[in-house]
Parts: structure tokens; C-alpha cells; sequence
């Protein structure tokens, strides 16, 4: 939590993603358009969610399907050096997500200098990549060892594509996290990117959790993010602020200026 606050103050941030397309090695990749492509993409997004006057930025790899546990070497270089040409353009903080690989994502935040970063870290689930056993303490102490332990945690509690093993209540487990792993922040998922965390989950793990940041992580719209405000202290969004709100589309400069006026609204002009 002190990362966390440190990162984003006392607003409720909204997070907006920055999808990388296809990396090399993933079989959607477009060896065509090659990395300069990749980076075009993403300056062009990164420039319309910043003007739009998001509080946030994450850089994800969403289109490396089908997803990795250890993610290839190529990926996460490939990830530095985008984000690296963009870093001179860049006026708000950033984190970083490398699906499904906490240590690749803490390490791809140090070599960034990320302020927060985002990942499963705990829990037990059985996903369409097979088993997931993620391992926050290893997580954190490379995060340590790597020097950055300034890094902001925020720790994904229900796991998209995935059903979790452990059948306490999803509040129960956020709790148990909290306790035994010490996020900066928890998140709170619908099944598969897009869809929408369940309100009532939210309200359920911010009852257990008061004195830490819940956010809403998946499926935020513009008709909802009122409602979703008024219990979570924060969202992450990506495919609301896309053309025609499409994951793989280009981020939509117009969809996401609306976003952040109704978030501002709900959270009072904060």
C-alpha cells in the first residue's frame, strides 16, 4: 500500500492499457511490419490514452496467444526496447505486465524503471495453459534483489482463463493474500480480458480489505465505471478504450476523452 499511494496518491487512478501487438516468437507476431511496427502501435496509443488524461499507463503483451508460464527470452527484451524509445514521451506513471511470468515482469519493471507492475503472484488454478502455481515470495525477493523495491505490487486475486483450486471465497483469499504475500494492491478480474469483474466481488473483497487498494482489473465500461468507482479504489481498462471497444483494436482517442470524463465525474473531479 505505501508503494501503491506513493504511485497514484489519493485518487482513484484509472490504468489504461497500452496492448503490445504480437512480440517476436509469438506465432501472431507480424514479422512484416517487425519491431518498428510494434512501436508505432504503441506510441500512437500511448499518446491518445495521455491525452485523454488518464492517470496510468501498463504495457502488456495481451497478444502473445496462446499465453506462456515462462515466457520467451525475446518477449520481454522486446518489451524493454519499446518501452524504452517511448520512455522520453511518457508524463505519467507506468507499469508493466508480462502475461503469465511474475519474474519476467519484475524483471522487465527494474530494467524500465516501472513505477508499479502487475501479475498472479498467489493462489492455485486450473487455466487453459495447464496448472498455475505462481510463487509471490520468489517474486518479491527478486524484486529486491534487483533493487527495486520500489516497485508497486498490485497482485491479481482471480486469475483470468482460469478456475481457481483453492474454494475459500474469493474474499477469503484476497485476505489470506494481503496477509501473507503484502501486495501494494489488489485486483479483482472477470474470466477472460474484456469482461467484467463482478460488482458484487468487488464489494466483497473491499469489505475484508479496507485499509488496501481494490481495483477493479477487467471489463470496466463507460456505463459502469460510476458504479465500479463507487466501491473500488481504481480500474484498470483497455478494450472500453478501443475502436468500437475491441481488445485488438487501436486505442479510440474520442471513446477514451468519454472515459475519463464520466471517471472524473464519479470520483468527484478528482
Amino acid at each position: 500500500m505505501r508503494n501503491f499511494e506513493r504511485v497514484f496518491g489519493k485518487t482513484k487512478p484509472v490504468i489504461a492499457m497500452v496492448h503490445l501487438g504480437a512480440l517476436p516468437g509469438a506465432p501472431l507476431y507480424d514479422a512484416m511490419a517487425g519491431i518498428e511496427g510494434l512501436l508505432a502501435g504503441a506510441a500512437a496509443d500511448l499518446d491518445a490514452l495521455q491525452s485523454a488524461g488518464v492517470d496510468a499507463v501498463m504495457f502488456g503483451n495481451e497478444n502473445d496467444r496462446p499465453y506462456e508460464f515462462d515466457v520467451d527470452r525475446a518477449s520481454t527484451a522486446t518489451m524493454a526496447y519499446v518501452i524504452g524509445r517511448l520512455r522520453e514521451r511518457l508524463i505519467i506513471p507506468f507499469g508493466v505486465n508480462v502475461l503469465w511470468d511474475p519474474q519476467s515482469t519484475v524483471a522487465l519493471a527494474a530494467a524500465t524503471g516501472a513505477d508499479f507492475c502487475r501479475e498472479i503472484f498467489t493462489g492455485t488454478y486450473a487455466s487453459d495453459m495447464g496448472p498455475w502455481t505462481p510463487d509471490a515470495g520468489a517474486a518479491m525477493r527478486y524484486r529486491n534483489r534487483l533493487g527495486a523495491d520500489q516497485l508497486a505490487m498490485l497482485y491479481n486475486v482471480s486469475a483470468e482463463f482460469a478456475d481457481s483450486l483453492d474454494r475459500r471465497p474469493l474474499a477469503d483469499r484476497a485476505r489470506s493474500a494481503v496477509f501473507s504475500s503484502i501486495p501494494d494492491a489488489v485486483l479483482v478480474s472477470g474470466q477472460i480480458t474484456g469482461e467484467a469483474a463482478e460488482l458484487s466481488d468487488l464489494e466483497a473483497v473491499k469489505a475484508v480489505l479496507p485499509e488496501t487498494p481494490v481495483l477493479a482489473n477487467t471489463g470496466v465500461k463507460h456505463d459502469t465505471i460510476a458504479d465500479v468507482l463507487r466501491v473500488a479504489d481504481g480500474c484498470i481498462v483497455g478494450s472500453s478504450l478501443k475502436v468500437d471497444g475491441d481488445t485488438w483494436n487501436a486505442v479510440d482517442p474520442d471513446r477514451a476523452a468519454d472515459f475519463m470524463t464520466r471517471a472524473r465525474a464519479a470520483r468527484g473531479g478528482a
